[in-house]
């Protein structure tokens, strides 16, 4: 039986806006196993994104804890975290995030030359061939389709090897093909080197990818599927009663 490898407990987040208090997160407790491919469905604001965050270690809750592969990132100084997300988390972001004046193999590499260890050139050979990449690796980013880009920012996050995954609107840019094909390179690549992945998304059939889907509004977990509850029904477009009828069928059935 897998392990956990994240958790949350009672994790709030709050904004003062003017005179109001935004509650981004208002009381997440949230677990994914080892290994487990975790998608996070929810309308904009819906405090998905700041979940993320949380768990990477990019910023701090208001109140409530973060554990990630049994540490608890509360009890981390900003030298730790650092070192912690050199590690433990490898981030995907919607606008790959790439340095624009490295190239593809510069760019893979980078996490681990910046965390000092040596680069496992076989490890990193086998990720180029997976992700396609072998025939680009002194290309600049520039000269490369958004697709590519997208799998030199999978490269770069798997890596260093890292705990988890995690990956914010990865496919946001890409058109429909090019975006399916790069989570079906992700989905395939957390398989083979045994890696967790947290993935947020709009789209209803990139969550439908995932083993298990966590659907969030209003900074509350209220459903947890394993495939979306309609074919429309799914990320940004789902709605808002549906979600809240599932959480309310499991909570009935409990």
């Amino acid at each position: 039986m897998n392990k956990l490898i994240v958790k949350t407990e009672g994790l709030k987040k709050y904004y003062r806006l003017g005179k109001n208090t935004v509650k981004a997160l208002d009381g997440v407790d949230f677990s994914v196993k080892e290994k487990e491919f975790v998608a996070i469905i929810g309308r904009s604001g819906s405090g998905k994104s700041t979940l993320l965050h949380m768990i990477g270690g990019l910023d701090s809750p208001t109140e409530g804890e973060v554990y990630v592969d049994g540490k608890k990132l509360s009890s981390m100084n900003r030298e730790q975290l650092a070192v912690f997300r050199r590690r433990k988390a490898g981030f995907i972001f919607q606008n790959y995030n790439l340095i624009p004046d490295m190239n593809v193999y510069d760019n893979i590499v980078l996490p681990v030359e910046l965390d000092g260890k040596r680069i496992d050139q076989k490890f990193v050979k086998e990720i180029l061939e997976l992700l396609q990449l072998e025939e680009k690796l002194d290309a600049l980013p520039g000269m490369l389709s958004g697709g590519q880009q997208q799998r030199v920012a999978i490269a770069r996050a798997v890596a260093a090897k890292p705990s988890i995954i995690l990956a914010d609107e990865p496919t946001g840019n890409l058109d429909t093909v090019s975006g399916h094909e790069v989570m079906g390179l992700l989905k395939v690549a957390a398989k083979r080197f045994q890696q967790t992945v947290i993935l947020i998304t709009h789209d209803n059939d990139i969550a439908q990818m995932a083993d298990r889907i966590v659907h969030i509004e209003d900074g509350k977990i209220v459903g947890t599927y394993n495939e979306c509850p309609g074919q429309k029904d799914c990320g940004g477009n789902l709605g808002h009663n549906a979600g809240r009828e599932k959480a309310g069928e499991q909570h009935a059935g409990e």
